[in-house]
């Protein structure tokens, strides 16, 4: 057997049989990989949600996806020229001939592939101004009300409590979350916006200052707080913020967004409240002080007022000129007032002797003249401006009738031309009444003559006839005519009722053979309608 008939003698497939057949062989025989490579061709999610992107070496490169629900769920998010290690599916896409890995996890390839992203991360946000020092709070000195955001099982919370208490205890609230591993971010960021959201007075009271905390691990365990999300939650902070994330060595990105940064959460106890006995012996100085001051001010103040009591004069010697001055005032009151009452009453004596019967009938009559004088003078400006006011109100109503006259002449005018327009569009419009009646008119005759020509009674009129069967419907052959059939036969006269003969070859007319045969007339389709048809 030769090749070309083995080859002939193999079993046939569809394109989409092969694609599924190879779709299943490469499933089969890599389910779930683990590929270390460079991202390329990252654009961010597509307007799907979906992530299309490559992974490649020095020297090969394959096709990878992320499904929507995948990527909202990943801790890390791919980046272009990132290098990772992704773990996912190997499948084929038939739709064009490639095979491609699902990723289900993604991870990067190393500290030096961390510490690239959050150097990339850092420039990225530093370069927003979330890292200005302008943006920085000032802690408040002895708060009353501490916001703890860490692990509620850790040690870290201890360590706080513990500081707080032998420093200065303060009330503390404590947000738990998970400080590493999936969806930790999320919840730290969630913790600080609502420390945030709590009113002023509302019944949990808000914090004077937070304190995000975790103990020390390694990178990986500390990336959460590298998270974009929670560096952004922490710059947007309006309370007062610590960072206390590992240890002193240990550094993460909401180091720099903080208002603070604390190198171990014991610090950060610290950091947020001063000590309580320190406080005790500085209050304790300045009361002493204090006392001291306000004995020495006493002191000064008993010296002066000695001083100045020795400068003032005896009592009696700043008494004696103001008792003598009374005495001088005492024994001149009695001729002062004789003398008052003697100058009163010669002034009530001349007042009296001018108010004689005589003067006052004098100034009677004065003042009884001035009101006459007066009265004829109102008399004659009354008169007066009554002259003035009539003479006025006369040239209004001479000017009011003419007024009036002019108006109604023009009223009359107005009207007589509105009249006139009035009769000049009468006319038009019966002028155009005629004409449009007239155009009706041959309008109607004329369709009444097209009706009587296209007709087919006037056919009928030249001697013809319309055959119908028992429905009314025309009948234009012999051949739709069945023996016995009941026929309608329309002359222009009327309709007369009639039967097909049963033999039809006896019934049809001999052809002429002298004259020559017309030409048949097209048929037309014809309707049952009212007016009936020829054809």
């Amino acid at each position: 057997m030769t090749a070309a008939e083995t080859l002939i003698n193999a079993p046939e497939f569809t394109v989409s049989e092969l694609s599924s057949a190879l779709k299943r062989t490469v499933e089969d025989a890599y389910g779930h990989v683990r590929v270390r490579g460079e991202i390329s061709g990252f654009r961010g999610p597509h307007s799907s949600g979906h992530c299309y992107f490559a992974l490649k070496d020095e020297s090969a490169k394959i096709e990878a996806v992320i499904w929507k629900g995948v990527h909202g769920r990943m801790r890390f998010k791919p980046q272009e020229g990132l290098e990772v290690i992704a773990t996912g599916k190997l499948t084929t896409y038939p739709g064009s001939s490639k095979y491609q890995i699902v990723i289900e996890a993604i991870e990067p390839a190393g500290i030096g592939a961390l510490m690239a992203l959050m150097e990339e991360r850092k420039r990225k946000l530093g370069a927003e101004g979330l890292f200005d020092e302008a943006r920085k709070q000032l802690l408040p000195w002895l708060p009353e009300v501490i916001g703890v955001v860490t692990s509620p099982t850790g040690a870290v919370i201890r360590d706080i409590l513990h500081r707080l208490e032998d420093r200065f205890p303060r009330r503390v609230l404590v947000w738990p979350v998970r400080v590493q591993g999936e969806g930790s971010a999320e919840q730290i960021a969630a913790a600080i916006r609502g420390f945030n959201a709590l009113p002023e007075q509302g019944r949990i009271p808000r914090p004077d200052v937070l304190i995000v905390a975790r103990g020390g691990g390694s990178l990986e365990d500390l990336w959460s707080f590298n998270e974009e999300i929670v560096v952004r939650a922490a710059a947007d902070s309006m309370i007062p913020l610590i960072s206390a994330v590992g240890h002193e060595t240990d550094i993460t990105l909401i180091d720099f967004a903080a208002d603070k940064r604390a190198p171990t959460p014991t610090a950060a106890a610290e950091m947020a409240v001063p000590v309580r006995s320190e406080l005790f012996v500085e209050v304790s100085t300045l009361a002493r002080r204090v006392v001291i001051c306000w004995q020495r001010s006493q002191e000064s103040r008993r010296n002066e007022l000695r001083a100045a009591a020795r400068a003032l004069p005896a009592a009696g010697e700043l008494l004696a000129i103001p008792r003598q001055r009374l005495d001088g005032a005492a024994s001149a009151l009695p001729r002062a007032l004789k003398a008052n009452t003697h100058a009163h009453f010669r002034r009530f004596a001349a007042s009296s002797a001018r108010l004689t019967v005589r003067v006052l009938r004098g100034q009677v009559a004065q003042a009884r003249q001035r009101l006459t004088v007066s009265g004829e003078r109102m008399m004659h400006s009354a008169r007066s401006l009554l002259r003035i006011r009539r003479d006025r109100y006369a040239g209004i109503e001479i000017r009011l009738k003419a007024s009036k006259l002019s108006n109604a002449k023009a009223q009359r005018q107005a009207i007589a031309r509105d009249r006139e327009r009035a009769l000049r569009l009468a006319e038009r419009a019966r002028r155009a009444l005629a004409t449009a009646m007239q155009r009706q008119q041959a309008r109607v005759v004329h369709s009444g003559q097209l009706l009587a020509a296209l007709s087919y009674r006037s056919v009928l009129a030249r001697g013809f006839a319309l055959v119908r069967d028992e429905q009314g419907a025309a009948l234009h052959a012999a051949a739709e005519v069945g023996p016995g059939a009941y026929l309608s036969i329309e002359f222009a006269d009327g309709r007369v009722g009639a039967t097909a003969d049963a033999d039809r070859a006896a019934a049809l007319p001999a052809k002429p053979v002298a004259s020559e045969p017309k030409p048949a007339a097209p048929r037309r389709a014809v309707k049952p309608v009212g007016q009936g048809s020829l054809f």
